[in-house]
């Protein structure tokens, strides 16, 4: 797997100070995406353990609330099987900490059904994940005053309660996370 870049201070994407990791590899293609140089699945630097202990590093500051992942698209089967052994290693070391994560993917049509790449690796994703931000960017959906999404079609899902209610619970801007 290649990513595009980390941003290690980013107060963009989640809340709080969080360190962020955009992936390479995209099939979506969504139209006016911010990042289409990101669809390449070649782009970017190869993600290797030396860069996996640059973030975990990165991560140990208080200030830092949380970790964000993102792309491309993380739920790409060639990213999956990459991240969900890294989330995992990353959970394990910062409990305490949210992870979020954006998918141009659908969560209940395409990540649980298994439509998109292994369901085994795409639930241990979701398992380490307290925030996912689902769907397609629609250019005529987009809305800038949307806080974490471009579009108002995208949601911000709340994973451990949809995945303990076997339903959506969507996260508001009161839920501090």
């Amino acid at each position: 797997m290649n990513y595009a870049t980390i941003k290690w201070y980013d107060i963009s994407n989640g809340p709080g100070v969080r360190v962020s990791l955009y992936v390479s590899g995209c099939r979506n293609h969504c139209k006016n995406c911010f990042n289409p140089e990101t669809w390449d699945f070649a782009y970017g630097e190869p993600f290797t353990r030396d860069i996996e202990n640059k973030i975990i590093k990165a991560m140990i500051p208080d200030y830092i609330k949380g970790f964000t992942l993102l792309g491309g698209d993380p739920f790409e089967p060639e990213n999956a099987e990459v991240i969900a052994p890294f989330l995992e290693r990353l959970r394990e070391q910062f409990p305490q900490k949210s992870f979020w994560c954006f998918t141009g993917y659908d969560y209940e049509a395409d990540l649980l059904t298994g439509k998109k790449g292994n369901i085994d690796t795409v639930m241990r994703i979701l398992k380490c994940l307290d925030v996912l931000v689902d769907g397609r960017f629609v250019e005529e959906l987009k809305d800038l005053n949307l806080l974490f999404r471009g579009s108002s079609n995208q949601r911000i899902i709340l994973v451990q309660p949809s995945l303990e209610k076997d339903d959506v619970v969507l996260w508001d801007e009161k839920t501090i996370i």
